[in-house]
């Protein structure tokens, strides 16, 4: 008995400190462990309630992770109607709901009002018995609403018991919504895996809620706001609708920040002014504001109007989907070399500015929304999102249109257009010569791992750039005094100082010259290989058309192989190197990089979870560059594991083999430290 007792001691403790942790991360953003001291604890507790199946309860955290496969969703009465409220989209919607609940209440005097965000996601009812969660409901027609129970359960931001409950019955009622980051966020790795994208986040939350896999619900980043209540019992209701927000928020129950009590039209409307400046900067999508009387006492005496409640009102602004006509795609070069399909478009304001343009992804994504130019499209923006094409509205009476193909030459330079197998994106060979990429090409180029070529910064290369000054990496051993003293900032003595740097960068070790190339997947540590294999330029050129003999070199395979073709097959790219070495440039076989190595050179990363400030390809290029790989799996050879957030069993399997794992700050930090 004294062990059966210490077990559920141990298991309560671990249930309200991950309940605790869920809080402080998902609905306070501010969270109070590290993940892998969290993970720890969660699997402490799944591997005690397994141990002790007979201790287990219905609302412990490791209940999240979803159940069965529903063949359906089981319809639930709601005890009290969820009804919808009044809609105002004219300017003086606030005056017009002000002077109507005066009339109606006999009153000269200014009302006392709630204001609150109109969120942009699924409605839900949460019933709470004694303090904890026992079902979950969408609106449904007002009356009757579907059991969606599981997969809300699968929601961290929505507590599966209340602290400070007073017991009975608490019916709350609020949003589910999906933020705009964990929208891109999720799309994002939709597109990598080649997989269907949401349409928007209020789709995705809607989606997400009525999937009957709640272990695919699971996976969809989904948060909540209170903003109500339905059938309460055994509890002694606040006087105000504020009031009970706040009781709510004391409960543990997410309620938004942006919230305010007012007085009057005047009052309503400074609400409605200050939400439209905040709106673009909010984490989440809103399509109105809502003003409530804030007395429940006037709101009883007030009443419903057939279905909807005399008390309040939603304001609504402008929409952020239009319709209008897709007139053509163009093709934009990114400064990697990445080639992105862009709508152009009759103009159409959406989301508070005028849009013509709007990305299209890549040829895959363009594909799944099956758009064709002079379709009717449906163009989404919401914040400083870039806007894009959500899908084509359907007009079975249209012409049968042509599919869009991707050029087979760069619109930029010309330069052959290559996707390799296996991924979704098109790509610009042209690396030393397109004018896209030409900034970044030369700073790279000019990088202390790459030629050394001190003080060629981001600024400098902008000026010379712009002023077309320099074209090509081989243009740098071209310039005079005279070139660079026209240039901001820089005097007679940094002009030589930067010449002095470009003529001793003429003599650089091969495997430098190879890395300087920007040859996609080649990073140092592959440079390197390829410089010790072949041992001179002309060795690595005369090989760079056979595949054959590319493979041979350690750790190159058909991927790399292939980008290495490629490279030297476009004549733009040869034509420089060549102006490269009449211009002086040397590369030195014998001078394989003696300088000291980097932490991440030679060291094995995988790459898990949703990254927020650099994409999956942009992390594995700057481990490339530094000599690291990147592969797929964990194993007893990896080094670090990079998390982003839902990482995954790739996460676990690190920390239980102890592989070091590392999140975006301190990959950051690792990269950043260089040597």
């Amino acid at each position: 008995m004294a062990e059966e007792s210490e077990v559920r001691e141990r298991l309560k403790t671990l249930r309200e400190a991950i309940e605790l942790h869920n809080y402080r991360y998902y609905v306070l953003d501010n969270p109070l462990i590290p993940d892998a001291e969290y993970d720890r604890l969660f699997r402490e507790l799944i591997e005690l309630e397994e141990k002790h199946p007979e201790l287990a309860i219905p609302d412990s955290p490791t209940r999240r992770v979803g159940g069965k496969v529903l063949d359906a969703f089981e319809p639930v009465k709601h005890a009290v109607p969820m009804l919808s409220i009044r809609t105002e989209t004219d300017d003086d919607g606030a005056a017009l709901f002000d002077a109507r609940v005066r009339r109606e209440l006999g009153i000269d005097a200014e009302i006392e009002y709630a204001c609150e965000l109109k969120f942009d996601g699924l409605a839900i009812n949460l019933r709470y018995e004694q303090g904890i969660l026992v079902q979950a409901a969408t609106r449904g027609d007002g009356e009757v609403g579907e059991d969606v129970t599981q997969n809300v359960r699968t929601i961290h931001a929505i507590p599966l018991h209340l602290a400070n409950c007073p017991g009975g019955v608490l019916e709350v009622r609020g949003e589910v919504y999906m933020g705009r980051r964990d929208f891109e966020r999720y799309n994002a790795r939709q597109r990598e895996k080649g997989l269907p994208t949401l349409v928007n986040p209020r789709n995705g939350a809607a989606g997400s809620i009525r999937q009957l896999d709640p272990q695919l619900a699971a996976k969809r980043p989904l948060s909540f706001f209170a903003y109500g209540l339905g059938e309460v019992r055994g509890w002694a209701l606040p006087k105000t609708h504020s009031g009970v927000l706040d009781a709510l928020a004391s409960m543990g129950i997410p309620v938004s920040d942006v919230r305010e009590v007012t007085r009057g039209a005047e009052g309503l409307k400074a609400f409605h002014r200050r939400v439209a400046k905040l709106r673009d900067s909010l984490p989440f999508d809103i399509d109105g504001v809502v003003y409530k009387v804030n007395s429940l006492a006037l709101q009883d005496e007030l009443g419903f109007l057939t279905r909807e409640p005399r008390w309040a009102v939603a304001h609504k602004y402008p929409a952020e989907e239009q319709m209008t006509l897709l007139n053509d795609i163009e093709v934009q070069v990114g400064r990697t070399g990445k080639l992105t399909p862009v709508a152009k478009l009759e103009p159409v304001f959406v989301g508070g500015t005028t849009v013509s343009n709007a990305t299209l992804h890549n040829l895959f994504e363009l594909r799944r929304k099956g758009v064709r130019i002079g379709d009717k499209v449906i163009v989404r923006r919401a914040g400083d999102v870039i806007p894009e094409v959500a899908g084509r509205v359907r007009d079975d009476s249209a012409a049968y249109r042509h599919n869009f193909l991707m050029p087979k030459h760069c619109p930029v330079c010309g330069s052959k257009v290559v996707r390799e197998k296996g991924s979704i994106e098109h790509r610009c060979t042209g690396g030393l010569f397109c004018a896209a990429q030409r900034k970044q090409a030369l700073l790279h180029f000019a990088s202390r791992r790459a030629m050394d070529i001190d003080g060629l910064g981001e600024k400098l290369v902008d000026q010379l750039v712009d002023t077309g000054v320099v074209r090509t990496p081989a243009d740098l051993y071209k310039l005079k005094q005279e070139d660079l003293a026209c240039l901001d900032r820089m005097g007679e003595k940094s002009a030589q100082n930067l010449l002095s740097a470009i003529e001793s960068s003429k003599n650089r070790a091969l495997s430098r010259f190879i890395f300087s190339l920007g040859i996609r997947h080649v990073g140092e540590s592959t440079a390197k290989d390829l410089a010790r294999h072949f041992g001179s330029l002309e060795a690595l050129k005369a090989a760079s058309s056979v595949e054959e003999k590319l493979i041979e070199v350690p750790d190159i395979g058909p991927v790399v192989a292939h980008s290495i073709i490629n490279f030297f097959n476009e004549h733009h790219n040869i034509e420089v190197i060549n102006e490269l070495l009449k211009e002086g440039v040397r590369p030195d076989a014998g001078a394989i990089e003696k300088g000291a190595a980097s932490r991440i050179e030679g060291k094995t990363f995988v790459l898990t979870g949703t990254l927020s400030r650099f994409t999956r390809d942009e992390a594995k290029e700057m481990i490339e560059a530094l000599g690291g790989k990147v592969t797929g799996s964990v194993s007893t050879k990896t080094d670090f594991v990079v998390v982003g957030e839902n990482p995954g069993s790739k996460h676990d399997k690190a920390l239980a083999l102890g592989v070091n794992v590392l999140d975006e700050a301190e990959f950051a930090q690792l990269v950043s430290e260089g040597v």
